[in-house]
């Protein structure tokens, strides 16, 4: 039983995997997309669900700074609303207010180039929002 993490932008989806005990988030890979014409990247989804035995989902919610709902959050619903119906497993929208900004000043604090963090920025945002839920949810218990 793992947690899949997923921040969702117009071309790319970051995807980040719970440990089986869901207290870590490991980034995965960054999958392509086109949400413009309607490729969500479900088939590749589908295979990691099945690699990892995805029982549960949480997408990244980028509210607005004043708690609104923007266009990107109402896509970010869409595609919560799309796991949903073709895995049938929780899925849980988290606020993931400057997490790819956060992502960002770690990667530059760790010197890493701007075309390398062009292509890990998506996972490592998506790992911040996995950690984030799971942190929460250890709180809990």
């Amino acid at each position: 039983m793992r947690i899949m993490g997923m921040d969702v932008g117009t071309k790319t989806v970051g995807i980040a995997i719970s440990d089986a005990l869901g207290w870590t988030a490991q980034g995965i890979e960054t999958i392509k997309i086109d949400e413009a014409n309607g490729q969500f990247g479900m088939e590749r989804v589908k295979e990691l669900v099945s690699q990892h035995q995805v029982t549960e989902f949480v997408v990244g919610y980028p509210k607005n700074m004043n708690n609104t709902i923007g266009p990107r959050a109402e896509a970010s619903e869409r595609y919560a609303e799309l796991l949903q119906e073709t895995f049938h497993h929780p899925v849980t929208l988290w606020d993931e207010r400057l997490t790819t900004s956060a992502a960002e000043k770690m990667l530059i604090s760790a010197d890493v180039s701007r075309k390398k963090r062009k292509q890990v920025i998506d996972k490592m945002a998506a790992v911040m929002i996995l950690q984030g839920y799971l942190d929460s949810k250890s709180n809990m218990r």
